[in-house]
């Protein structure tokens, strides 16, 4: 199974796991959150994140699901990808960002995919949630 660490500002990460929590009816197994707080050292951070990579890794992938591009938390999780094997996983990391939670259900629910697999399945998802809702998206898809 891929483990899953989400990676955002605070309090996203967490809000995730627990919006995963109540959708899923439990805490999903090999799934964690890391809120990075304001103006916390990166290297705080990055350790944070490593922990949690290790708490959630089981040999086949770990995913990490971060929410701005070029931010901390993207940084600190790109950090760990980069690291290859010298960040003593034995495991390969995939950071995506982005997060929405239509991308969260959908790595949630196909966790026994491949990293790869799993991966575009969550790109998939996250774009295919973001939807125009009301009438005018209504007609607009009625009139095509």
């Amino acid at each position: 199974m891929v483990g899953i660490v989400i990676v955002a500002h605070t309090p996203v990460a967490s809000a995730m796991l627990g919006f995963a929590e109540h959708t899923f009816g439990v805490l999903p197994e090999r799934v964690r959150a890391v809120d990075i707080p304001p103006y916390e050292d990166t290297k705080a951070s990055f350790d944070r994140v490593l922990k949690a990579a290790y708490g959630v890794n089981s040999g086949n992938g770990i995913l990490i699901l971060t929410d701005v591009m070029g931010a901390t938390p993207a940084n600190v999780a790109s950090k760990l990808e980069a690291l290859g094997p010298l960040s003593g996983l034995n495991s390969p990391v995939i950071v995506l960002a982005g997060l929405n939670l239509p991308m969260l259900m959908r790595c949630i629910s196909h966790r026994g995919e491949s990293l790869e697999e799993l991966a575009q399945k969550a790109l998939a998802g996250g774009q295919n949630g973001i939807l125009r809702l009301g009438t005018k998206a209504l007609q607009e898809t009625t009139e095509k």
